[in-house]
């Protein structure tokens, strides 16, 4: 028997306010409390990195990161749901971690729901350590989440 593998070629661009129907879409459908349309055009009118990850014209996923001084705030990473499971969210954390050794950050810093187990697995394994948490940073269903504050040595 032998495997057939399909590869999807995927690149980065520029998240702009004319594919944020799209962004707005994938985090609806990957979150409970999903970032708002504004959440996305504050953060490009702020001057943030803001990449989108796609296949053609297909968004596989998107990330937004905030320089600090001599380090860098991952604000929103997100696969979208069809993709999620198939190594993308790595492909993204690679992207981060080129962009802020290029701005000479040293850190990249995060924060996750506590339930998020999954995204706590991806980042651990990727390298991010445990420094903290956050009470009631998130909003949930009943009431606030706290976030777990992690960071990556670069």
């Amino acid at each position: 028997m032998s495997a057939v593998f399909k590869t999807i070629e995927a690149g980065f661009e520029p998240m702009t306010e004319s594919r944020l129907d799209t962004v707005v879409a994938i985090e609806r459908r990957a979150y409970d409390h999903p970032w708002t349309r504004g959440n996305f055009s504050d953060s490009l009118r702020s001057g943030y990195q803001a990449q989108l990850l796609c296949a053609g014209d297909v968004v596989i996923g998107y990330f937004v990161a905030m320089l600090g001084v001599d380090e860098v705030h991952l604000l929103n990473i997100t696969v979208d749901v069809p993709y999620q499971g198939q190594g993308w969210g790595r492909v993204m954390l690679d992207a981060v971690a080129l962009w802020a050794r290029t701005q000479n950050a040293h850190w990249v810093w995060l924060e996750v729901r506590t339930s998020n187990l999954r995204a706590q697995e991806v980042y651990e394994r990727y390298g991010y350590r445990r420094v903290g948490e956050r009470k009631n940073y998130y909003p949930a269903a009943q009431g606030r989440e706290d976030a777990i504050v992690m960071s990556c040595k670069l």
